[in-house]
């Protein structure tokens, strides 16, 4: 087990979008105890690589139905550490729509790279919203195990690296049709981890929302409506201060040159 130890409080406990997926996991569990036997659930919403191109649907509901007791409870005890945090900073509805898109990356990831066995669980998701927690506090603490104080990054870290392993030595292993094999889709957590990645580093919508949000916020120059230029410009108070001038000028000359004529008629 690991969990953070900031003492930020900027973020509730528990957000609407993580609130009702750890809902919807448990909601789906629940019924594979109780109303539909597990296998009958697990076939009906996990994916094959044989169901396409017929159930389509499988792409996004196989991250909702999970193999057992222990695979839903750590996967929605995850997504309770690190999701809120992350959907704080995101939204509701871009939160939503990145855990869905790292849950993709899951299944492409199994589609081209892993075996042809079920694939359940909303692991690769969920280490989609690992990671963005990482790249946004990757210097947090976390208690692994309750008592191993490391780093956020790190701790990611080493999942990445121990998914990547384990994924080429499953690979090599059916290569070379050696036996082996437990059962856990590493390719597939290695697709959240790159989708999440591709994701995060690609300018978003939300980034363009809030630019636009800024540019309105700008006041207006001015609320006058446009007026049209005049043909000719009025003449500044420098130019009427010259024209007089040239006037005064011209009339001190007409005024010298009619004295001598009239001396000369005297």
């Amino acid at each position: 087990m690991a969990y953070p130890t900031y003492s930020e409080h900027e973020a509730p406990r528990i957000t609407p979008a993580v609130q009702w997926l750890i809902a919807i996991n448990v909601a789906i569990y629940f019924l594979q105890l109780t109303l539909v036997k597990p296998e009958d659930m697990q076939q009906f919403l996990g994916f094959q690589t044989s169901d396409l191109p017929g159930s389509l649907w499988k792409v996004a509901t196989y991250m909702f139905v999970h193999g057992g007791f222990w695979h839903v409870t750590l996967n929605m005890y995850m997504l309770w550490v690190f999701g809120p945090r992350v959907e704080h900073e995101m939204g509701a509805a871009a939160f939503s729509r990145f855990f869905v898109w790292c849950g993709l990356g899951g299944w492409l990831f199994h589609l081209l790279f892993g075996p042809t066995a079920l694939l359940l669980g909303a692991s690769a998701a969920v280490y989609g919203v690992m990671l963005a927690y990482a790249m946004r506090w990757p210097d947090d603490e976390l208690m692994l195990f309750g008592v191993i104080p490391m780093r956020v990054k790190w701790f990611v870290a080493l999942l990445v690296v121990g998914s990547l392993i384990q994924g080429m030595g499953m690979t090599l292993s059916r290569a070379t049709g050696a036996p082996g094999g437990s059962g856990i889709a590493y390719l597939a957590h290695l697709g959240g981890f790159a989708f999440a990645w591709l994701y995060l580093r690609t300018p978003s919508s939300q980034s363009l929302d809030r630019l636009k949000q800024r540019i309105a916020q700008v006041p207006d120059v001015s609320d006058e409506t446009p007026r049209a230029i005049p043909r000719s410009l009025p003449r500044s108070r420098d130019r009427e201060g010259e024209s007089e001038v040239d006037e005064i000028v011209a009339k001190s000359k007409a005024v010298l040159t009619k004295r001598p004529a009239a001396a000369a008629r005297l």
